[in-house]
């Protein structure tokens, strides 16, 4: 079975609450993830950028690994 590169490895990112009211630059980050929508699902690569951006808005988004 070959091994698995960590950029294999995707994680589903889904926004669960508005970033109305919170600040400009948590805003640009959901903006920056491809989130648009409530309740809209984004899969990306599962890179420290991309973890580093999910903790920034960690209370507007819902994580699920992709597998």
């Amino acid at each position: 079975m070959p091994k698995k590169d960590s950029q294999d490895k995707t994680i589903f990112v889904t926004l669960v609450r508005s970033p109305i009211g919170y600040t400009k630059d948590q805003k640009e980050t959901a903006r920056a993830l491809g989130l648009r929508k409530l309740q809209q699902t984004i899969e990306h690569r599962d890179t420290p950028a991309v973890r580093g951006m999910i903790n920034k808005i960690a209370h507007l988004v819902q994580v699920e690994d992709a597998g």
